[in-house]
């Protein structure tokens, strides 16, 4: 990995379902990921076995849950879901990104 990210020299990867993502930078022990909804487009409530995770809203906003609590996030907001914790997010307009960090850092993305 560079040690400087540019968005403009990176192409999403199409996940499906209205989402993409960029792997901003990782090392072994942190990774960070911008991933953009299309509105309506779920990021479906899961669980981590080892990861933790922040996800931080930089544009548009979600309805996020964690651990069966639901809040409406906006620019600057983040919603933190420790490992085990059932997390997922719903966004509410179109072009809505997440900066998603994880600890350590997912080596399934990396594949």
């Amino acid at each position: 990995m560079n040690l400087f990210f540019k968005t403009q020299e990176h192409e999403w990867e199409e996940l499906g379902g209205g989402i993409k993502r960029k792997i901003v930078g990782y090392t072994d022990d942190l990774m960070a990921v911008h991933v953009c909804f299309d509105k309506g487009a779920v990021g479906t409530a899961h669980t981590h076995e080892i990861h933790d995770q922040i996800g931080y809203v930089v544009s548009g906003s979600f309805e996020a849950e964690v651990d069966g609590n639901k809040q409406i996030l906006k620019q600057g907001d983040a919603f933190i879901a420790r490992k085990h914790l059932m997390h997922g997010a719903i966004a509410l307009e179109d072009n809505s990104v997440l900066l998603d960090i994880f600890n350590p850092a997912r080596e399934d993305f990396l594949k």
